[in-house]
């Protein structure tokens, strides 16, 4: 079930939600920040948060290899005018002590246009912000690998934070894949054959 927000309202629940007064955190984007690196030309951004059934995340959990923290999902819809130009869906995954909060831009055509690292609360491992070991998501898709030592580097010292990311943006194509996308296209929001990976 898809709920609308007014963009305020949502970004001051998930930021509640996000930001626990951990003492070592490390914010490097707020959630409009990011959706205007990550979709600069879009002029509108529709925010919505998502409630997976157990159906779903079943699902969703098979398709990827990787499990869920929360049933709800936060995503923006990126509009330049009428055009879609693409999704970026936030979510959290934790660490080796902390949790992470990061989003993904998805194109159209179901590919990564990039990840970007919203918070880090982990006293080491920040090195996954780097532009050269994010920037190893981008064009990849469902069909990837997405997995360390594979088709993503590892970096020593953050093992653990390397696993858990690639394997939330797994987890985070399959949701868009299985549950997202399907739901925006019955509800006419995108056309039939919008953003089929």
């Amino acid at each position: 079930m898809m709920t609308k927000l007014n963009r305020s309202a949502w970004l001051g629940i998930f930021l509640i939600a996000l930001i626990s007064g951990d003492a070592f955190a490390e914010r490097y984007l707020t959630i409009p920040e990011a959706q205007k690196i990550c979709f600069p030309k879009a002029n509108n951004f529709e925010t919505q948060a998502i409630e997976l059934s157990k159906n779903q995340i079943k699902k969703v959990e098979k398709k990827s290899g990787a499990k869920f923290l929360s049933k709800t999902n936060a995503y923006s819809i990126a509009w330049q005018e009428k055009t879609f130009l693409g999704m970026l869906i936030f979510d959290r995954v934790l660490g080796k002590h902390e949790m992470i909060d990061y989003a993904v831009a998805i194109s159209p055509e179901g590919k990564i246009l990039q990840v970007e690292i919203l918070e880090y609360r982990e006293h080491y491992g920040g090195e996954i912000r780097r532009d050269q070991w994010r920037g190893q998501f981008k064009g990849k898709n469902l069909t990837s690998p997405l997995k360390i030592h594979e088709d993503i580097y590892n970096i020593s010292g953050a093992t653990i934070s390397c696993r858990h990311v690639t394997e939330g943006v797994k987890r985070v194509l399959a949701t868009y894949d299985l549950v997202i996308r399907p739901q925006l296209v019955a509800s006419g929001k995108l056309p039939n054959d919008a953003a089929k990976p």
